[in-house]
């Protein structure tokens, strides 16, 4: 063979093995579009047959008398700036019968000292048994003045840890798992109680949606006027909160296969939190990790059971306003969610596990696994493959417009599906700029979220185990 045949040949293996690259990239991104499509679907036909309760007094009439004692259980780690906040908003609940046990988890800061301070508390003795193993107690705190709250002060364990120290602590049926940074609306445990009501026997996890605090006037733990972030950053996010709450979660909630329910809002039942171990620890996506648990256990033993999210009950959380900040929290999502599918991967695709293992699995293989890195690549290998004159102007055109008008169409078409069910924006020009948003988010934002998620991965392949520092400003009136 001479020396132009075997670059013939050598042009032609690279040439087609670049085409099959593409055509998994494409037929990789088509999937993706067709899921959000779905979602959208699903997520319209559960909102228009479940149309949440506008009035929170007929909510109390009809639920007050039957609603379960709730624990809230509250970690909390270099804090000091939001949690007296915090707690004040879970204080103030309009809600019958609940507990809050807020977990200093070793902070290095001062989130000990103001919760002392904040509420007046002094240490006591409470005997509680060790159901899920965490760090060693050093102190409980409580106030005659706040009967409903208890402080308390652990070893440094991680967020996981603290969660378990709630949980042995905690002595209602349901606890209720919130971020230390984020304020509950008032009626949030009545409206996210519900089908524990409805169906005490067979739900066991419900979670509710999560909210951009930024840009909305907050006082003592109040949300007393929404509004939108003044930052650009904090804006991308709203609209992605709105995604993948309101689009992707209830639809996965309607066909029974959530995978998730934010760490920062979720209620889930005791006694079937113990029976898997309660949190798990060494991972940074015990939400996830918990959620998985919880199916797994309960379909290995062929017990019917309910997982499911609920729109209305809204939870407010501060969102990162810097790109160091949001890019160490976007990398540590994507670890926590491959930590849980490897950690659990015998179920994808398994019978034994029926739609969880189908769906629920397959679509945190197609978006979390592989979309990533593919994504990245079709970024980088179709311009490529025009310049070499393997792909033509046409083809290039037609694929950076069809992956530009899906993103744009998913988010616009969740902002339209919030508006029209839900209607929490409260002025028309507000709703002008998210649409603006919901737009520029396609080009440069969406693809730097990539970037930290392929960051992620990498974190995941090399075991990197902590959360990385996350700065607080604290809830500020606007």
């Amino acid at each position: 063979m001479d020396l132009a045949s075997f670059d013939l040949d050598t042009g032609a293996i690279v040439s087609s093995t670049l085409e099959v690259v593409l055509w998994v990239v494409i037929g990789t991104g088509l999937l993706q579009n067709a899921l959000y499509i779905a979602q959208l679907a699903l997520a319209l036909q559960e909102l228009v047959t479940q149309r949440p309760e506008k009035r929170a007094s007929l909510l109390w009439r009809r639920y007050a008398d039957i609603s379960p004692p709730i624990s809230l259980l509250v970690p909390a780690f270099n804090e000091e700036i939001s949690i007296v906040d915090s707690l004040h908003s879970m204080l103030a609940l309009n809600y019958p019968d609940f507990e809050i046990i807020a977990v200093n988890d070793g902070s290095k800061d001062g989130t000990l000292r103001a919760m002392i301070d904040g509420f007046g508390l002094e240490p006591i003795v409470r005997h509680y048994t060790e159901v899920v193993r965490h760090e060693p107690v050093r102190g409980l705190y409580a106030s005659p003045q706040h009967p409903r709250l208890l402080v308390v002060d652990k070893g440094n364990g991680g967020k996981s840890d603290a969660l378990n120290a709630g949980i042995n602590l905690s002595r209602c049926p349901i606890f209720c798992a919130v971020d230390a940074d984020s304020i509950l609306e008032s009626d949030a445990l009545l409206r996210a109680v519900q089908p524990f009501i409805d169906d005490p026997v067979r739900t066991v996890a419900v979670g509710g949606t999560i909210r951009i605090a930024n840009g909305c006037r907050i006082e003592r733990g109040r949300v007393l006027s929404l509004g939108l972030p003044r930052n650009l950053l904090a804006l991308f996010q709203t609209i992605e909160y709105l995604r993948a709450f309101l689009m992707a979660r209830l639809a996965w909630s309607r066909l029974q296969t959530l995978t998730i329910i934010s760490g920062a809002f979720g209620l889930f039942k005791r006694q079937a939190a113990i029976e898997v171990g309660g949190y798990s620890h060494r991972t940074v996506g015990e939400d996830m990790e918990l959620v998985v648990k919880l199916h797994r256990s309960l379909r290995d033993r062929r017990q019917d059971y309910r997982i499911v999210f609920v729109p209305e009950p809204v939870c407010w959380t501060e969102a990162p306003e810097s790109w160091r900040v949001l890019g160490r929290q976007r990398s540590r999502w994507q670890r926590g969610a491959l930590e849980t599918f490897f950690r659990h991967r015998d179920m994808l695709f398994r019978p034994r596990y029926g739609r969880i293992g189908l769906l629920g699995f397959g679509h945190v293989l197609v978006v979390d696994v592989l979309g990533p890195p593919i994504e990245v690549l079709g970024y980088l290998l179709v311009p490529m493959l025009w310049l070499l004159g393997l792909l033509s102007m046409d083809y290039l055109l037609a694929f950076l417009a069809l992956t530009f008008m899906f993103g744009i169409f998913v988010s616009v078409a969740s902002l339209i599906l919030e508006e029209i069910e839900l209607q929490r924006v409260p002025r028309a020009m507000d709703l002008f700029l998210l649409t603006m948003i919901a737009i520029l988010e396609n080009f440069g934002y969406r693809q730097i979220s990539n970037l930290w998620r392929l960051r992620g991965m990498w974190q995941f392949l090399r075991g990197a185990q902590g959360w990385g520092k996350m700065n607080r400003v604290g809830f500020r009136s606007t």
